[in-house]
């Protein structure tokens, strides 16, 4: 008999209302927490609203996972309402202690689950999310279904250029020094997911034109190894810049999709209003 699985995943993915409805997926909010107390991405404020506080802060703000008790409630109302397990997509455990809360929620809430590291965020985590219903509707059981999930983690890519080395230094990411030089010289940073799941600066280059290029050229490596689709034009509340630059990559690329995503509140927090970056995921 086919099991009656949840998808659960969190706001890391920032997956659109559109989507959550049409397959039902219950998303945990992660936490963005100003000097008056912890806000709930998604549900306590709206982007928008995010940004103004962000810049009338005058406490840089941090990020937090789910509440402990807003896990188990989730994973108790699974149970009530006769799911017989979910499978939650997570953001990386390196950057969120939500994938390691997952099994002990679900645990106290007497309910089976099964928990993926996503080892990314964003676009990817959607496109994870759209494997497993696809392989969910052609009856595969629990077990092989995250088999196949966790199989293709590593054709998921993402490299951003963040806007602001300011908001990284206020954060702890970048120090005073180096914020200093790079502000004097131009410098931007170019970041990217490892394979391990953690942030890594993957270089450093000369002004915006430099930046964009080693992100495209990194999406060239890609598409020599195997085909890419789509491509999300991953941006933190700069949709202005991100459809430029999706005009500028179709003419490149006239084979891929682009489509201009929003990022997670919790990535602005650190990188910064007006950031842009490209995701995918090579099939």
């Amino acid at each position: 008999m086919t099991k009656k699985i949840a998808w659960v995943t969190d706001t890391a993915a920032l997956l659109s209302p559109d989507f959550i409805k049409k397959h039902n997926i219950h998303v945990l909010a992660l936490n963005i927490v100003f000097e008056e107390g912890a806000l709930r991405e998604t549900i306590d404020m709206t982007h928008d609203e995010f940004y103004d506080k962000l810049k009338n802060a005058k406490a840089h703000p941090k990020t937090s996972q789910p509440a402990f008790g807003e896990h188990v409630a989730l994973y108790e109302k699974l149970k009530q309402e006769g799911y017989d397990c979910a499978i939650a997509i997570h953001t990386s455990e390196q950057l969120s202690g939500t994938v390691l809360s997952a099994p002990m929620a679900a645990a106290q809430a007497g309910f089976r689950n099964y928990v993926i590291d996503a080892k990314i965020g964003s676009y990817p985590m959607q496109y994870m999310l759209e494997l497993g219903l696809e392989l969910e509707k052609e009856g595969l059981e629990p077990e092989e279904i995250v088999e196949k999930i966790e199989a293709m983690r590593g054709n998921a890519e993402l490299a951003f250029i963040p806007a602001s080395l300011e908001q990284l230094n206020k954060s702890g990411r970048v120090s005073g020094t180096a914020m200093f030089l790079s502000n004097l010289l131009n410098i931007k940073l170019v970041i990217e997911y490892n394979k391990e799941g953690g942030v890594e600066v993957a270089q450093k280059v000369r002004a915006d034109k430099r930046a964009k290029k080693a992100v495209i050229e990194k999406l060239q490596h890609a598409i020599q190894k195997s085909q890419v689709k789509e491509v999300a034009v991953i941006h933190c509340n700069n949709l202005a810049g991100a459809i430029e630059w999706k005009k500028e990559l179709e003419v490149q690329f006239p084979k891929i999709i682009f489509t201009p995503t929003p990022l997670s509140a919790c990535v602005g927090v650190h990188a910064g209003e007006g950031t842009l970056g490209l995701t995918w995921v090579r099939e």
